[in-house]
C-alpha cells in the first residue's frame, strides 16, 4: 500500500529527477499576499515569481504545500467531518514552471506520474479542458491516447484560472478518477456532476495570458505552469478507498482518538472522531506557524477550529482535555515531512491543553444556558439572535458553537438578528469612549481600531511581509492620503514590525508600494492591538487600500533580539549569584545595548559581576534552542516563570524558555530561564554571541542597574579595551601583561612623592617661604603673638595640620593660614592656643576671614575653626581684617 508519506516522497522525487527544485512548504500565514487569511494553494508562495516581481535561482519547482481553508472566501469548516473530502487542513502537491516548459511537458509529467509511477489504470482516468483550448485537447490525445469522450470541454470558469481581476490567467485541465458505477454521479459538466463517482485529483493551470483590463487580454511572453493535486485525494485513490478519512493517516489519528476516549468511530460518533482528527492537524500546524488563539483575525479562526474539535471531544464523553494527548501521534505521522511540528511541540501541546481546559468551563456553562433557552424549540425552528448574542457577549459562548450544538436537533440561529445585536454593542462602546489620561488624548486610535480592527503581528516568524494599508493618521486625524514628504502613521492589517512594549523598542524599516516608499522611524502599539508605523513618505503618495511590502531593518532587529534574550539570561544569573530576592524593576532593550534594573540593596562587587557574566555566557555557549509556549498565567508562574516588570498580562501568556540547567539529583533538565514575555528573541542562545557587562550603578534606594553589550558590540568594546591596554603598555615602555604591575609601582611612587611634596609645602608655609627654614616672623598684636600666612599649593585638608604645627611653634598665640587653589578659591583655618581661648574664639575669627573671601561663615571649635570663600585674590585683605579684629 502507498502510505501518505510514501506518496508525498514519490511525487517530490519524481519531479526532482525531472529537473525541479524541491522547495519547502511556505508558512500557513502568507508573507506575500495580504488578501489571504491563510495559504490555500501551492502557488501562493510563488505569486511574485509568476508576476515577475521576484526572481528565483530555478525555473522549475515542486512542493508539498500545507494549506488551510477555514476562514474568509474558502471556508469548509461546517462541512468537515460530515463529508468524504472536506478538510480544514490539507496538503497540495504541485509542480511549477516559471517560463520554462509549458502544456506538452506538463501533461506528459502528469500522465506519466499517474500511470507509470502510481500505476493507475488508464481507463479510470478522464480529463477536462477549457472549451477553447484545442491545444490541450490535442495533447491529451497525443500523450495519453485518450478518446474524445474522455476529454470533456468545459465552458465555465471552472476551467479558466485567474489570479484576480487583472494579472496572469489561463485555461485549466483537470484530471478526474472514476471510483466506479457503485457510487452515484456523472462526468464533469453533466447534470450529475455533483456526485462522488468522478473525483478531481489534479488540476493543471496553463498560465498563458495577462488580463490587462476587463476587456483586454494579452499573451504572456513566457507562459508558465501551476499545478495542484490534493495529497489526501490521491492517497484515497491509491489506497483503494473512496473516503479521505479512510486513508492511513486519518485511520491512525482516529484510532488514537478512539483509544483516548474509549468510543468507537461508529454510527453517530463517526463525525466527531473525524472532526477531531482533521482539526488537530490544522490547529497544530497553525500554532507551529505562529498563530495563537485569540478573539480576532487568524487567531479567532484557530480558536473556532480548536473549540469545534473540543466540543466533539465532549460529545464523545471525554472528561479531560483530549487534543493535546493526540499530538504525539500526529507528530509521529507528519513530523519527518514537517519538522516545524517537532520544534514547536511544547508550544502546540501547552496551547491545546490550555485552550481546552478553559473552553470546558465555557462549554459547561454555555450548554446549560443554551438548553434552557432552546428546550421549547423543535426541529426546523430558529433560536432568536438576541439569545445567541447574550450567550456570546455575557458568557463567552461563540455563535458557531451555538450553531453546532443545535445542529443535531435541526435548529438554526437567526444570524441576522445576532449581527444587529453585535453592531448595537459596538455603537454603544463607541459612544462611551470618554477615556482618561493617555486614552483621552489618543482617541483617534480607538476610532481606527473600531474601523479596521487590531493588527496581526507576524514578527515572531518573519521580518518581511505584504499587507494592506487600512488607515492613515496625520496630525492626529484619520486621512485618506499621505503625500510625498509628509509625516504620519500607517496602520496595516498585518505586520512584521514589533511595536514598542515590555522594554523592547519598536522596529524601524521601510514600507513600500508600487509608487512610494515610507521610512518607518518607530513602531508603537495603541488602543489594545493597533500597530502604528510612524515615519514619512520619502517618495510618492500613499493611500488607504494600497498593497504594500513591509521590510523590517533586519540587522537592527537581530541586535535587538540578541539583547532581549541576554536580559533573560542575565536576570537568572543575577538571581543565582545574588539571591532569589532579585526581581526585575525595569529594562530597556535597544539595538546598541541593554539596560536591566533589579532589586538589590548594595553595589555588586567585581567578583559578583564576573560571576554573573560567566554564568550567562555559559548558557550562550550551550547554543540551546529558545522555545515559546502559550500558558495560563497561573500555570506559568506555578511552573516557575517570572513575570516581567511593568507588563500587563491577559489570561493567556507567552512563556519563553532558554538554556538548560542540569541537576544531577533529578531526572531530566529544566530551563535555565523561564519568563513571561511577548518580545522577540533569538532562535538559539548561541545567536547572542557574547554578553559583556559594562557598568553597574544605583538607580534608587534598593534598586541597581547593569548595562551590557552583546555580539559584535561586545566584541568591539573588548577590542577597544585591549587596544587601550596596549597603548598604556607602550607609554609605560613595558608589555601588556606587566602593565598593571608597572601602574601599581608608579601609583605608589606618586603617593610617596605627593606626601614628600606636601611636607615640603607645609615647611615652606611655616618658614614663610625662606630657604633656610628659620623661624617665621611673628607679629605681636594687642599683646598676643600672631602668625598669618597666605599659602599656595597646599590642599585644604592639609591646612589644619599646618595650623597645629604653627601653634606648636608659637607656643602661645593665634595662627591663620589661607590656602589659595589654582582655580582662585580660598580655604582658611584659624588656630588659638588653649591659654587664649577664654579671650579669642577661633570660630569668630575665621568668620571674619570668610566674609572678606566672599564666604558665608565657617565652623569648628574655639581652638580651631575652618572656612572658605570663592575670592582667593582677597586673601591678604582677609588677613588684614583678622589683624584689625585682634586689636579690638
Amino acid at each position: 500500500m502507498n502510505s501518505v508519506n510514501e506518496i508525498r516522497s514519490t511525487f517530490l522525487d519524481y519531479f526532482h529527477r525531472n529537473g525541479h527544485e524541491i522547495v519547502p512548504s511556505s508558512p500557513l500565514v502568507p508573507r506575500n499576499d495580504p488578501t489571504l487569511m491563510f495559504t490555500n494553494a501551492g502557488m501562493v508562495q510563488f505569486k511574485n515569481v509568476f508576476t515577475g516581481l521576484e526572481q528565483r535561482p530555478y525555473k522549475r519547482a515542486t512542493t508539498a504545500q500545507k494549506c488551510v481553508r477555514a476562514g474568509g472566501k474558502h471556508n469548509d469548516l461546517d462541512n468537515v467531518g460530515y463529508t468524504a473530502r472536506h478538510h480544514t487542513f490539507f496538503e497540495m502537491l504541485g509542480n511549477f514552471s516559471f517560463g520554462d516548459y509549458f502544456k506538452e511537458q506538463a501533461i506528459y509529467f502528469a500522465w506519466n506520474l499517474l500511470t507509470k509511477e502510481f500505476c493507475l489504470p488508464k481507463e479510470k482516468l478522464l480529463v477536462t479542458v477549457y472549451h477553447e483550448d484545442d491545444v490541450a485537447a490535442d495533447l491529451w490525445k497525443k500523450i495519453a491516447g485518450l478518446s474524445d469522450d474522455k476529454i470533456i470541454r468545459i465552458s465555465t470558469n471552472d476551467n479558466f484560472w485567474a489570479m484576480g481581476d487583472t494579472g496572469p490567467c489561463g485555461p485549466c485541465s483537470e484530471i478526474f478518477y472514476d471510483h466506479g458505477d457503485k457510487i452515484w454521479g456523472g462526468v464533469p459538466g453533466s447534470a450529475e456532476e455533483d456526485g462522488d463517482r468522478y473525483i478531481e485529483i489534479w488540476n493543471l493551470v496553463f498560465m498563458q495570458y495577462e488580463q490587462v483590463t476587463k476587456d483586454q487580454r494579452n499573451d504572456l511572453p513566457r507562459p508558465s505552469i501551476d499545478t495542484g493535486m490534493g495529497l489526501e485525494r490521491i492517497a484515497a485513490v491509491l489506497q483503494g478507498v473512496h473516503d479521505n478519512y479512510d486513508i492511513d493517516l486519518f485511520k491512525t489519528l482516529i484510532r488514537a482518538s478512539e483509544e483516548a476516549t474509549g468510543v468507537k468511530a461508529e454510527g453517530e460518533f463517526v463525525a466527531s472522531h473525524r472532526v477531531i482528527a482533521d482539526h488537530l492537524r490544522s490547529s497544530a500546524f497553525l500554532i507551529a506557524d505562529g498563530v495563537l488563539p485569540s478573539n480576532e483575525g487568524r487567531g479567532y479562526v484557530l480558536r473556532r477550529i480548536m473549540r469545534r474539535a473540543m466540543r466533539h471531544a465532549e460529545l464523545l464523553g471525554a472528561k479531560e482535555p483530549l487534543m493535546w494527548r493526540l499530538l504525539p501521534t500526529l507528530i509521529r505521522e507528519m513530523g519527518q515531512a514537517y519538522p516545524e511540528l517537532i520544534r514547536a511541540e511544547a508550544l502546540i501541546s501547552e496551547t491545546l491543553r490550555l485552550e481546552e481546559t478553559r473552553f470546558r468551563k465555557t462549554l459547561e456553562r454555555g450548554l446549560n444556558l443554551l438548553n434552557e433557552a432552546s428546550h421549547n424549540l423543535k426541529s426546523g425552528d430558529h433560536l432568536d439572535g438576541e439569545t445567541a448574542f447574550k450567550l456570546y457577549d455575557t458568557y463567552g459562548f461563540p455563535l458557531d458553537l451555538t450553531q453546532d450544538a443545535l445542529r443535531r436537533r435541526n435548529i438554526t440561529v437567526d444570524v441576522e438578528a445576532f449581527d444587529k445585536a453585535m453592531e448595537r454593542q459596538k455603537a454603544e462602546a463607541r459612544a462611551n469612549w470618554a477615556g482618561s489620561g493617555e486614552e483621552a488624548t489618543e482617541t483617534v486610535w480607538f476610532a481606527v481600531r473600531d474601523r479596521v480592527g487590531s493588527t496581526e503581528f507576524l514578527g515572531y516568524e518573519t521580518e518581511k511581509a505584504e499587507a494592506v494599508i487600512t488607515a492613515i493618521v496625520k496630525d492626529g486625524k484619520i486621512v485618506d492620503e499621505l503625500k510625498e514628504g509628509e509625516e504620519g502613521a500607517l496602520v496595516v492589517n498585518q505586520t512584521p514590525f514589533y511595536g514598542e512594549s515590555g522594554g523592547q523598542v519598536g522596529d524601524t524599516g521601510t514600507i513600500s508600494g508600487e509608487k512610494f516608499t515610507f521610512d518607518v522611524t518607530d513602531t508603537q502599539k495603541k488602543a489594545n492591538g493597533v500597530f502604528i508605523h510612524i515615519g514619512s513618505s520619502k517618495k510618492g503618495s500613499i493611500k488607504t487600500g494600497d498593497v504594500v511590502e513591509l521590510d523590517v531593518d533586519q540587522k537592527r532587529r537581530r541586535k535587538i533580539r540578541a539583547n532581549h534574550s541576554a536580559t533573560h539570561l542575565l536576570h537568572e544569573a543575577l538571581r543565582e549569584t545574588l539571591g532569589t530576592h532579585v526581581a526585575q524593576k525595569g529594562s530597556l532593550v535597544t539595538p546598541e545595548r541593554l539596560r536591566f534594573d533589579f532589586s538589590h540593596p548594595k553595589p555588586m562587587t567585581a567578583e559578583e559581576i564576573k560571576q554573573v557574566e560567566d554564568l550567562a555566557n555559559e548558557i550562550v555557549l550551550q547554543n540551546s534552542p529558545v522555545t515559546t509556549r502559550l500558558m495560563s498565567v497561573d500555570d506559568a508562574i506555578a511552573e516557575g516563570a517570572m513575570a516581567l516588570f511593568g507588563e500587563k498580562y491577559g489570561d493567556e501568556v507567552r512563556v519563553v524558555s532558554m538554556g538548560q540547567r542540569v541537576d544531577p539529583t533529578k531526572v531530566g533538565n529544566r530551563p535555565w530561564s523561564l519568563e513571561l514575555c511577548g518580545g522577540t528573541h533569538v532562535k538559539r542562545t548561541g545567536d547572542i554571541g557574547l554578553i559583556r557587562i559594562v557598568s553597574e550603578s544605583a538607580v534608587a534606594a534598593g534598586v541597581r542597574r547593569i548595562e551590557a553589550l552583546t555580539g559584535d558590540a561586545a566584541r568591539h568594546y573588548l577590542d577597544g579595551q585591549d587596544q587601550r591596554v596596549h597603548e598604556i603598555a607602550n607609554v609605560l615602555k613595558t608589555t601588556p601583561q606587566e602593565a598593571l604591575e608597572r601602574v601599581h609601582i608608579l601609583v605608589e611612587e606618586r603617593r610617596k612623592l605627593e606626601k614628600e611634596l606636601n611636607e615640603a609645602r607645609k615647611q615652606l608655609a611655616l618658614t614663610g617661604g625662606t630657604a633656610n627654614h628659620s623661624e617665621p616672623d611673628i607679629e605681636e598684636i594687642n599683646g598676643v603673638s600672631f602668625m598669618g600666612r597666605v599659602v599656595h599649593g597646599v590642599s585644604p585638608k592639609d591646612l589644619k595640620p599646618l595650623a597645629d604645627a604653627g601653634k606648636n611653634k608659637i607656643g602661645s598665640g593665634i595662627v591663620a593660614f589661607i590656602g589659595v587653589s589654582e582655580d582662585g578659591k580660598a580655604s582658611a583655618v584659624v588656630g588659638v592656643t588653649d591659654d587664649l581661648t577664654s579671650r579669642y574664639n577661633a570660630v569668630v575669627l575665621v568668620k571674619a576671614l570668610s566674609e572678606v573671601l566672599g564666604g558665608k561663615g565657617g565652623g569648628g571649635r574655639p581652638d580651631m575653626a575652618q572656612a572658605g570663600g570663592p575670592d582667593g585674590q582677597k586673601a591678604e585683605d582677609a588677613l588684614k581684617a583678622l589683624r584689625q579684629n585682634l586689636t579690638k
